[in-house]
């Protein structure tokens, strides 16, 4: 322990042995009318690196695999989840709790944008709200039976991705990354945070990674080479899918039609979640 030890957990980020005695006790349990079985958290350690898309992406597969699939979107000052899959109805509740929003295939969603009454429209809160609003999104919400939830994490190593970790029995977790070396060296942050938390790491997954010529084929690597093997190697991860710039992808977000985005690059990796 430090001796500058506040002996608040919640505020830091130290593995010392005052943790480790009271780290269960941070658990909070999910809302009395929820069944969630695997939580799985989506992390980078920066932004515009395709977080979101790969936790859409997954529940969509785990989604047409025939679980019940939810996705917790803890991006509380820029939720992108709602536009992904063209949500426009507000989330509802009742005096029992809030009621995620059911996308077109039956995937439940609860994002902040969900409950302002427009999108748009800034979130300036300080720290200790919006990592509380994270939390309420677990205790607060009535999910009902979730065989797979996806928590889309928001970038870097502060206030929500904490409270996350010692708030919601997180069963692992995938980080996303980017051929370019300074985004790797980002996501090493969030890497060792998952090994500081004690959270086991399912996979790396890099975006972005190269973009298909129409003509020939061509793999052409716009953000130069991959680093994907090394970070794997360094920190004995598996790296598991390397996805394309794919404008038809693109165009399925934009629409908010990811639930018919075709493409097989998460298949094996979904595959091994859930044989897991």
């Amino acid at each position: 322990m430090s001796e500058s030890c506040s002996h608040n957990c919640s505020s830091c980020s130290e593995d010392c042995s005052e943790r480790e005695k009271s780290k269960t006790g941070f658990l909070e349990k999910p809302h009395e009318l929820s069944n969630i079985k695997k939580v799985i958290g989506v992390v980078s350690g920066k932004g515009g690196v395709g977080k979101s898309l790969i936790a859409s992406m997954l529940a969509v597969i785990m989604n047409r695999n025939g679980f019940k699939t939810a996705i917790l979107d803890a991006d509380i000052t820029g939720p992108s989840i709602p536009k992904a899959f063209g949500l426009k109805d507000k989330a509802d509740g009742s005096d029992l709790g809030l009621f995620p929003v059911k996308s077109r295939m039956g995937i439940s969603i609860m994002s902040l944008n969900l409950l302002l009454k427009n999108e748009t429209d800034p979130v300036v809160w300080r720290g200790p709200i919006i990592a509380g609003t994270a939390k309420q999104f677990w205790t607060d919400v009535i999910w009902g039976d979730v065989d797979y939830m996806f928590i889309d994490m928001p970038p870097g190593t502060g206030d929500v991705p904490l409270t996350v970790f010692q708030s919601i029995p997180v069963d692992g977790l995938i980080v996303v990354t980017s051929p370019q070396e300074l985004v790797s060296m980002i996501v090493t942050k969030a890497v060792n945070m998952a090994k500081m938390m004690n959270i086991p790491i399912l996979g790396l997954v890099e975006n972005m990674s190269f973009v298909k010529c129409p003509g020939c084929a061509e793999e052409i690597k716009v953000f130069g080479e991959s680093h994907i093997d090394s970070i794997a190697e360094k920190f004995d991860i598996k790296a598991v899918a390397r996805l394309p710039i794919d404008p038809a992808v693109a165009k399925c977000c934009d629409n908010g039609v990811i639930e018919l985005f075709e493409g097989e690059w998460l298949n094996d990796f979904a595959q091994s979640i859930e044989n897991a």
